[in-house]
């Protein structure tokens, strides 16, 4: 049942929910009612029993005739006495019932003794009998029929399930109505999700009108397409980057290769310089092939999964220092001004070093020969300066695109991949990374990350 039950459509369970709902609460209203009405109605019964007494002579009539005669009035009760030979007289045109023992020990003075009977004709009767103060007479017992009370009873219980009937049949139209306009956003957000399955358009849009759960969803769902057509969008525009950056040093490296290969098959060699210089930008070409494929790898790769460990406790200074040792065997014949503070971060440790090395390669790229690079650690803060050319202030903002080189620097290195690197690094590791004209000429790049001057205690 309950397998079945999950089967159904949403709409349909809300409507089923709802009817059994509203079913629970008629019924135990109902019910309620029904019991608390026929407590009263017997109360109310018993009561009336117990003060309606036939008078004497009525009594002394009915011992007399004992059922053969009539009474002076009407009754709607049955009156039966019971003698103090033993008879049972009952009142005329009425039926007798059973005497019971309760009947046969009242005593005088004590308050009427009800029960249940069964008349000769087989109705159910309520009896009150009391002492008789008539000589001859034991006991007096006014009856009357449980009918008078189960019959209004049985019409009330048939109308309260007509009502109830009613009450849940409408409560199932109505709650599948609400089901129904309640769940036709979620139907459009539906629709909207095939759509997108189908088709792989991103550009879909719910409209979200209010503040409640639906229009959250929406939202939500809105944000959730908008995130997916601009990782796309990025992603799409990193092939497109990533293709036209391999196809130079590759054109390159191609046709070095084939001025050799055709070399040796027409047995045209080429001269020792020449030949020299053909496999040393040959080497070079592979190298910065190598160079960009590991820093598409490394902006390809998600920020929560870091190839070299997890985020462990590191000495910047120290890691800064060994950045500086590696950048001196590129920048030959600079100068290293370097002051290095103690500072302690939380990094991926692999991570955090090839970005302080991209930092300290760009500023040698652009240090003229023998000029002077500036490192410097104090208070948290990393800052890399060089005495270059500096960069335009309207190319600021686009130094750490991916891809993104000055035109200053076209001619130079490098894939335009360095700093975006530097810059995912540091963002990653809660830090903020900028790049600003220094006074006096050149670039100053600063890297602020949270940490501390002492390392925590191991645990």
């Amino acid at each position: 049942m309950i397998k079945r039950f999950k089967r159904l459509p949403l709409r349909s369970r809300l409507a089923l929910l709802s009817a059994a709902a509203v079913a629970i609460a008629v019924a135990a209203v109902a019910g309620v009612s029904w019991v608390v009405l026929k407590q009263q109605l017997e109360q109310q019964r018993d009561t009336t029993l117990t003060n309606v007494r036939p008078t004497d002579e009525t009594v002394v009539d009915l011992a007399r005739t004992c059922g053969k005669g009539q009474l002076p009035y009407p009754s709607p009760y049955t009156v039966q006495i019971i003698t103090t030979r033993g008879a049972v007289c009952t009142s005329p045109g009425k039926s007798p019932f059973t005497v019971e023992s309760q009947d046969l020990a009242v005593q005088p003075g004590e308050d009427p003794v009800l029960h249940d009977a069964r008349a000769k004709n087989g109705q159910d009767m309520r009896v009150a009998t009391s002492a008789s103060t008539v000589p001859g007479v034991y006991a007096v017992s006014i009856a009357q029929p449980s009918s008078d009370i189960d019959k209004p009873l049985n019409k009330l219980a048939l109308v309260l399930v007509f009502t109830a009937g009613i009450g849940v049949l409408g409560a199932a139209t109505a709650g599948l109505g609400i089901a129904r306009a309640g769940l036709r956003p979620v139907d459009r957000l539906t629709e909207a999700a095939e759509h997108i399955a189908r088709t792989e358009d991103l550009a879909v849009r719910i409209p979200a009108e209010g503040d409640d759960e639906i229009a959250r969803l929406s939202r939500s769902f809105n944000s959730m397409t908008a995130a997916l057509a601009s990782s796309r969008d990025r992603q799409q525009q990193l092939i497109a980057d990533a293709g036209h950056e391999l196809r130079t040093p590759l054109t390159s490296l191609r046709t070095n290769i084939d001025l050799l290969v055709r070399s040796e098959e027409t047995g045209r060699a080429i001269p020792p310089e020449d030949r020299k210089a053909l496999l040393a930008s040959v080497k070079a070409q592979m190298t910065e092939l190598a160079a960009l494929i590991g820093d598409l790898q490394e902006l390809s790769r998600p920020d929560a999964a870091p190839d070299s460990g997890p985020v462990q406790v590191i000495a910047l200074h120290e890691a800064a220092g060994r950045a500086v040792e590696r950048a001196r065997l590129r920048g030959v014949g600079l100068t290293f001004d370097v002051r290095l503070d103690p500072w302690f971060v939380r990094a991926e440790p692999a991570s955090l070093e090839r970005a302080l090395v991209n930092l300290l390669d760009n500023a040698v790229k652009f240090s003229p020969p023998g000029g002077t690079v500036e490192v410097t650690l104090a208070n948290g803060e990393l800052t890399v300066r060089d005495h270059g050319p500096g960069i335009p202030e309207d190319e600021l903002p686009h130094v750490f695109d991916r891809f993104w080189r000055s035109p200053s620097a076209r001619s130079l290195p490098g894939s335009g991949l360095g700093l975006s690197i530097v810059a995912r690094t540091v963002r990653g590791a809660g830090g903020e990374v900028s790049l600003r004209a220094a006074q006096g000429g050149g670039t100053a790049a600063s890297v602020h990350l949270p940490g501390a001057t002492t390392a925590p205690p191991a645990l």
